[in-house]
């Protein structure tokens, strides 16, 4: 006779899971993986925990109490009355002059705010992959346009720039067949030419009234100067830069030690050196009652000094590449010019992205450099009209901390894309 106690019980269904363990599993579990992962990373996070209150008990109620209201330093501080504040109302009455100078009309100051707001519509194409390659169109013809707005003028100006451009273009892609050199170094004269014959016409078809009021470079000033210089001389070195690193590595001795000569030069040179040559040496090598517009001459040093560091960059991405796919180039049968657009450039380019977005940050918190040449950028605007003013004399942290925040917007937003970008490319695996 069997016992029915001894019948072992069987489960026919599974336990509920449990929660984990409150050490591991939310903020705690983060802060003991990043900030209390052992000893030392401990007392640090201690420290700087007591660093950033000690920050924020002082700046918190100078931000908190500031002013906003105001019209000068004294009004400021009789409004404060001994109590810890921020004079702010020194930016919300020279905002205009920090961001476009003091010489910018003011009626038309929607000029180079659409210009800023195109610059996006322009730059979406190239940064994003997925939207239509038609948009590239607009992308070429926007640096005529951002001009034409900015500087305003006879509207032949950009219309005969993009010809030079159109002409030198057709010699390259006729001739490139041939020889790399020979098409490049042919369109670069063809677009010369066509830009000197393209001078003389516009300055005899011009109307006495275009339909933009002209604005002269030199009042030009505040961020909108920073921001011309930057995108521009970033847009320029990047292809400049290619051409440099493919030069330093061709089999030409002549083009070989011109591109080596000119690199070495440049890194060797700081760039206030250049910049003084910009404003006052290069124009003695001009002919007599030649005028040469300084922001321009500003553009040529800033890019040349640039093009020569992605240079370096780029040439690194090149050598880091595996000689098969050179061979593999010359096995499908492409020329130079084929190999290089096709196969190797966008491999050497993909890793050279983090080193390429690094110079171009450090390029444009460099344009405030130009302040030393009597530049009126953001830094040269509140080192000049705007503490020279008896209103606002003594006013230092709120407008450095303006000036702080609008580099600190434009470098984050580029940082971000080439994360975005190396994490979208994936750069790890080649």
């Amino acid at each position: 006779m069997s016992d029915n106690n001894s019948v072992a019980f069987v489960r026919t269904e599974t336990l509920p899971q449990l929660p984990p363990p409150a050490s591991q599993a939310g903020a705690v579990k983060w802060a003991r993986e990043n900030l209390f992962s052992s000893i030392p990373s401990g007392i640090l996070t201690l420290v700087s925990l007591y660093v950033i209150y000690l920050l924020v008990a002082f700046v918190g109620p100078w931000i908190a109490n500031g002013v906003w209201n105001t019209d000068s330093l004294a009004e400021c501080r009789e409004v404060l009355d001994g109590t810890t504040g921020a004079c702010f109302s020194v930016i919300s009455e020279r905002w205009n002059q920090l961001l476009f100078g003091f010489s910018y009309p003011v009626e038309h100051y929607w000029r180079p705010g659409l210009a800023f707001i195109l610059l996006f519509i322009a730059a979406a194409p190239v940064m994003f992959f997925d939207l239509p390659r038609k948009l590239l169109i607009f992308t070429g013809l926007y640096p005529f346009i951002a001009f034409w707005l900015i500087w305003g003028g006879t509207i032949f100006t950009p219309l005969f720039a993009l010809a030079g451009i159109m002409v030198g273009y057709l010699v390259y892609s006729r001739y490139v067949k041939d020889s790399f050199a020979m098409g490049f170094f042919g369109g670069v004269i063809a677009a010369f030419i066509a830009w000197y014959i393209g001078g003389f016409i516009v300055g005899a078809i011009a109307p006495e009234e275009p339909f933009l009021e002209a604005v002269q470079s030199r009042n030009m000033g505040g961020f909108m100067l920073n921001m011309i210089l930057g995108v521009t001389c970033v847009s320029l070195s990047v292809p400049l830069g290619i051409v440099l690193a493919l030069g330093r590595q061709s089999d030409m001795p002549i083009i070989k030690w011109i591109c080596v000569c000119f690199i070495e030069f440049i890194r060797g040179v700081p760039l206030i050196t250049l910049l003084f040559v910009a404003n006052v040496v290069l124009a003695y090598f001009l002919p007599p009652g030649t005028t040469f517009d300084l922001i321009l001459r500003v553009i040529i040093m800033i890019t040349m000094f640039s093009s020569a560091y992605i240079a370096e960059v780029i040439r690194g991405g090149l050598a880091a590449l595996p000689k098969g796919q050179y061979e593999a180039a010359d096995s499908l049968g492409l020329d130079y010019a084929q190999a290089m657009r096709l196969i190797i450039l966008p491999q050497a380019l993909k890793i050279s992205i983090p080193g390429i977005v690094n110079i171009a940050v450090g390029l444009f918190k460099d344009t405030t450099l130009v302040s030393v040449i009597s530049m009126f950028d953001v830094v040269g605007m509140i080192r000049g009209p705007i503490l020279s003013s008896t209103d606002w004399n003594g006013v230092y942290w709120e407008l450095f901390m303006a000036a702080s925040v609008l580099f600190f917007v434009v470098c984050y937003g580029i940082s971000q894309y080439s994360q975005w970008l190396e994490r979208r490319l994936a750069t790890d695996h080649r």
